[in-house]
């Protein structure tokens, strides 16, 4: 049949079982939406008010539900607009479909409206490639169906990430033939889990069998690849402490005796003690990152060597990248860790954990930590500490409740002093540590779990970044609540400027004028788009307020004016992490340096 590249995407879209296409119409894509508009119901339209909130819903989306969504942008401005948005999925490894509208094939090089051509023609992808998996230019319509389906299965598979699609603007109206069967997307995938080689599970199983304090570090990559399951099943035949990476939160239970939480620079100090203690590490879908690792200061985070470190990732480039391996595997975290489950059942009996003394050393040590802040969490000072927003916000929430935190105070913190017991309950923008993510994700959480509440808990700089938003959730009903914790600035900026250099040092971090708070009133101006919106500042206000929002049919917000004192304005910071600084930073790079020239001899 005869369709129009506008049509061929939009019927392989449809085919792919993709059910919203979400981005904003302009002139560089009008064929485009017109094909989506003839689709009707087999295709939702979404459109966004700004195009990062475009991509960052189809990222929050995609963490729920686990099913990626199509993204779809005019020409320049419009399409350069979703950088920040694949750079956040990228780094985290979301899969989505990006389209972008281009300069028609034949315009190529004149300097059309909205075309980059001063180093190459229709050059504007070149921006975009380095935060996507692979990049598609199309030069025709027939390119198309092999196109789309090559993209809809790059992203999806091995370690998954966002994928990019030029449509310049002649190839959308194009009509071409179209065999839609021979270019079926799922026909082109392939349909099994990538697994490791028995002697690399041998070797593996034997380390885990043989040691005394086995510590399995959860990650990203165990929640795209759904293996909760069996992390909880080795965790428990072998009696190991189980920690995790912000992106791994929620994969095992909080309330688990053998879990310690997590090790890193903003992390816990049960996490850290764990990891650094371990003999053996068994590391699944982690990139072993600054943040983690203390900015791999030997002793803070981790001690490797002397730990034995086992690492599985899906991306052969992360097995060694920061850290010798004892056991390096590539593979799917799912069908690896089924092959431990069963190699190590071959080599040792499940063990009695319960009461054996590595538990409760685990526990002792979870203890102190959770006792380390229980002063802020149950603060009755007015304004709030953010402690005490954390505990009242938990409080409310069912355990299935989803949560989302984008960058600053508020994510480090609720990363420390929230614990989630649900998979994929617990959702962040890691490795880009993105501000403004919070909000337009938490409105595609929403929508891949309606029946679920969804709170995006966010600070007053990080939600008006994206506030906009508001509109999109007003106009096609989507019933988010977004927990504005107002502190009136960049405080985690302040709070690093202070104790890295003084209490005088904070600068250009405050929402001020002339020395007085200088803050938009952002329930008010939520109202102003039509939402349910108020504004708290007493602890014992929180959790009527966060009640009612949640009780509403369209979209909430509950503005908290918090207490900005350092101590009470952020989370602990029980590790080190590399910010250069005069004075101080060649004093620890030389610490380091020594530690690893000791490690190396």
């Amino acid at each position: 049949m005869k369709l129009t590249g506008a049509e061929i995407v939009t019927e392989m879209l449809i085919c792919e079982g993709i059910p919203y296409a979400i981005g904003i119409g302009g002139h560089g894509n009008l064929p485009l939406l017109d094909a989506f508009r003839r689709a009707g119901e087999r295709l939702q339209v979404i459109m966004p008010r700004h195009e990062q909130a475009a991509v960052h819903m189809a990222d929050g989306y995609f963490r729920v539900k686990g099913e990626p969504l199509a993204v779809f942008t005019s020409i320049g401005p419009g399409a350069t607009n979703t950088a920040v948005g694949l750079a956040t999925a990228y780094v985290d490894s979301i899969p989505l479909l990006q389209l972008i509208g281009e300069t028609h094939t034949y315009m190529r090089g004149t300097g059309v409206l909205q075309e980059i051509e001063r180093q190459r023609w229709s050059d504007l992808p070149a921006m975009l490639e380095p935060a996507v998996k692979r990049t598609w230019r199309i030069d025709d319509a027939t390119q198309l169906p092999r196109a789309m389906a090559q993209a809809l299965n790059t992203m999806r598979t091995g370690r998954p990430g966002p994928a990019l699609i030029t449509l310049p603007m002649d190839v959308q109206a194009q009509a071409v033939t179209f065999e839609a069967e021979f270019f079926r997307p799922q026909a082109r995938r392939p349909h099994n889990r990538p697994a490791a080689d028995a002697e690399a599970l041998g070797q593996a199983a034997q380390l885990l069998a043989e040691a005394q304090r086995p510590v399995i570090v959860v990650g990203g990559g165990v929640v795209l690849s759904q293996a909760e399951a069996e992390i909880r099943q080795l965790a428990e035949h072998l009696g190991a402490c189980v920690v995790s990476t912000m992106q791994g939160k929620g994969s095992f239970p909080e309330d688990h005796p053998l879990y310690a939480w997590h090790m890193g620079a903003n992390a816990t100090t049960c996490g850290n003690y764990m990891t650094v203690h371990a003999d053996v590490l068994l590391a699944v879908g982690m990139r072993f990152a600054d943040k983690a690792t203390c900015s791999y200061l030997p002793g803070q985070s981790f001690s490797i060597p002397p730990t034995k470190l086992i690492h599985v990732d899906i991306d052969p480039y992360e097995i060694g990248k920061n850290y010798p391996v004892a056991v390096g595997i590539v593979g799917d975290a799912k069908a690896v860790l089924q092959g431990l489950v069963t190699t190590t059942g071959a080599l040792v009996p499940p063990r009695s954990w319960q009461d054996a003394p590595y538990t409760q050393e685990i526990t002792a040590k979870v203890t102190e930590w959770l006792a380390s802040f229980q002063q802020w969490r149950e603060s009755d000072r007015a304004p709030a500490t953010m402690g005490r927003v954390i505990r009242e916000v938990r409080r409310v929430l069912p355990a299935e409740a989803i949560v989302l935190t984008s960058s600053g105070n508020i994510q480090a913190q609720l990363f420390q002093e929230m614990p989630f017991t649900n998979p994929r309950t617990y959702l962040s923008a890691g490795g880009f540590s993105t501000m403004g993510w919070s909000y337009p994700a938490a409105l595609g959480a929403k929508l891949a779990a309606p029946q679920l509440p969804v709170v995006a808990m966010v600070g007053d700089g990080d939600f008006l970044m994206t506030f906009q938003e508001i509109a999109t959730a007003v106009q096609y009903g989507i019933p988010t609540v977004a927990v504005v914790l107002n502190n009136q600035g960049w405080q985690a900026i302040r709070d690093l400027q202070r104790l890295a250099f003084g209490d005088e040092a904070a600068f250009a971090t405050m929402f001020e004028q002339k020395h007085q708070p200088l803050t938009p009133h952002i329930a008010n101006a939520a109202r102003a788009f039509g939402a349910h919106a108020v504004r708290i500042s007493r602890p014992d206000e929180i959790a009527p307020a966060l009640r009612e929002a949640l009780a509403q049919d369209g979209p909430a917000v509950v503005e908290i004016m918090v207490d900005t004192e350092l101590g009470s304005s952020g989370g602990q910071a029980p590790g080190w992490w590399d910010v250069p600084i005069p004075g101080y930073y060649p004093e620890r790079r030389t610490a380091y340096e020594r530690d690893k020239s000791e490690e190396l001899i």
